[in-house]
Formats: C-alpha cells, sequence, structure tokens
C-alpha cells in the first residue's frame, strides 16, 4: 500500500465496474435488501444504494471479528472515520481497497448539500464507532437510546434517499419511529450472540437493579425485559406505520412496510416463546415467514 498525498486525486473504478462487487456483498448479506434495492430503488440510485449496504456490511464484519485485535480494531474504525471526513473535504486519498472504494465513489457522487446519504454515512460509522468503545463494558440506558435514535436516523434516512427521492417525507417525532422499533427487535434478536462477542444490549442500570450478573435467556429478569422492549416496539411499529402511510410514493411505502413486517415476524417469534430469546430463529428464512410477509406487506399497502 503506497501513501499517496492526500489531494491526490483517486482514479476511481467506473459505475460498471463497481456495481457487481457492492451488489455481491449485499446479496450475501441480506437477500431482502438486495431484492429491496433491484426492485424498489431509484433507477438513478440503485449502484449507489447498493454501494452504501454493502461498504458498511464490510466495515462491521472487520469490527465484529473476534480474531481482531482491540488496538487493530481501533485503528480500522479511525482509518474509515478518516476517509469519511477527507472525502466530504474533497481530499480522498488514493491508497484505498476495493470497499473504502465503495464510500469514495459515494461522496463524491454525493452533489447535495446535507444530503439523507451523508446523513447515513455520519451516523453508520457513528454507529461503528460505539460498537468499537462499548465492546466488552456494560452501557447505560442513555448510550442504548442514543444508539437507538443513530441506527434508527441513518436507515430511515437512507431510505428515503435512495427510494422516491425528493417525495414528501413529514418531518417529525414519528419519522423514524418504525425503525426505532425495528432497532429494538433486531438487539432482541441478536442479544444471545452478541453476548458471546462481547455486546450487551441490556443497560447496567437495569441489570443492576434485578441482581443479574450473567445473560442466561432462561433468567425471568431477562425474560422481562424482553417482554418490555417487545412491547416498546410494538409502540414503535404502530406509530411508524402511521407515519409510512402518509408517504405518497407507493414505492417507499412499500419498502417500508416489508422493513417493519421483517422485524413484526421475529418479535411474533419472541412472543410465541414466552420471552425467551435464542441464539437463533431459523424460522426467519423459512417459506412460511415470506408468506406472513408478503401478505403483512400487501394488505398494509392497501388498507
Amino acid at each position: 500500500m503506497t501513501n499517496a498525498p492526500a489531494s491526490l486525486p483517486l482514479p476511481l473504478p467506473t459505475a460498471r465496474d463497481a456495481a457487481p462487487l457492492a451488489a455481491a456483498i449485499t446479496r450475501a448479506a441480506s437477500a431482502q435488501s438486495y431484492y429491496t434495492i433491484r426492485l424498489l430503488a431509484d433507477r438513478d440510485r440503485t449502484a449507489d444504494a447498493y454501494r452504501a449496504y454493502a461498504y458498511f456490511r464490510w466495515a462491521d464484519d472487520r469490527v465484529d471479528d473476534p480474531t481482531t485485535a482491540p488496538a487493530d480494531r481501533l485503528a480500522f474504525l479511525n482509518r474509515q472515520r478518516a476517509l469519511l471526513e477527507a472525502g466530504y473535504r474533497g481530499r480522498m486519498p488514493g491508497d484505498l481497497c476495493p470497499e473504502e472504494q465503495l464510500l469514495a465513489e459515494l461522496i463524491a457522487g454525493d452533489d447535495e448539500a446535507n444530503s439523507g446519504l451523508q446523513t447515513y454515512l455520519r451516523h453508520m460509522m457513528a454507529v461503528m464507532a460505539f460498537d468499537v468503545a462499548r465492546r466488552g463494558r456494560l452501557i447505560s440506558a442513555a448510550e442504548l437510546a442514543e444508539y437507538e435514535r443513530l441506527l434508527a436516523t441513518a436507515v430511515m434516512e437512507a431510505l428515503l434517499h435512495f427510494i422516491g427521492h425528493g417525495s414528501d417525507a413529514p418531518v417529525n417525532e414519528a419519522r423514524y419511529a418504525a425503525v426505532r422499533g425495528a432497532c429494538v427487535v433486531h438487539m432482541l434478536r441478536d442479544l444471545v450472540e452478541d453476548v458471546g462477542n462481547g455486546y450487551v444490549n441490556v443497560p447496567a442500570e437495569y441489570l443492576a437493579a434485578r441482581g443479574v450478573t450473567v445473560i442466561d435467556p432462561d433468567d425471568p429478569a431477562i425474560r422481562d425485559w424482553a417482554r418490555r422492549r417487545v412491547a416498546l416496539a410494538r409502540d414503535c411499529f404502530r406509530e411508524g406505520r402511521a407515519y409510512i402511510g402518509q408517504l405518497r410514493n407507493r414505492r417507499l411505502r412499500l419498502a417500508g412496510y416489508a422493513y417493519v413486517a421483517r422485524f413484526e415476524y421475529v418479535a411474533r417469534l419472541i412472543e410465541r416463546d414466552g420471552y425467551r430469546l435464542r441464539a437463533e430463529y431459523p424460522e426467519r428464512k423459512s417459506a412460511a415467514s415470506a408468506l406472513w410477509l408478503a401478505g403483512r406487506t400487501l394488505s398494509s399497502l392497501f388498507q
């Protein structure tokens, strides 16, 4: 790797050359995300939508890699943050790996002041920084709430940027409600696995108040936490669905309803299990879940 001057212009590959890498990463990570972008994203934003998903999928996997030393993880994060800042100053360096070129291409094509894309990139970078900082320690309720806010804002702004861009989308508290509910369920779904990777998605205050020293899915305190969080997510879904229903762009409404349905299904599984969280939920990928998601999404769209 050569250390090019910071002002050296980056010889970016063409969109046609870069698109296969971004699309391949997206498809391997999430079939739903891949087909949502392929079928619903604005045609002139499809390639960037793949880039946006793929870049952070790659970066998140690097941060979560258990074989990576803490110092190397922090160095990786600092490099990505520096690239983001350099890109928006117009001084992206030239020593980039293919995945980092995805970030460079996104920024190079972003000519909109305070764009939804920039909000997505900055908030997702903050989410990644938080994960690096919290690994191996407990977090407070305030930190958890801020994490949810960052992630919900990033995801919703990306949705609005890539699908039905420019269509009316009211700016109010309900704007991020649906995605916040999804974040809550996502953290419940991954709680058992995340604990093994050094992430505890239950606030320190709650653990101390309930005398919890080990995260055990059978512990009544952990099951009660899951119950409370599912109830919160349900409230968020109701508020978020009402917001999505106001959006004029049908593709955007379809994408929003499909996203919510995906996590509503997981919430149903958690409820069915009596709030006893599991390491895996293979039912998410079953034919039955696909039928339920399709029915739930379409009924929401045409109600």
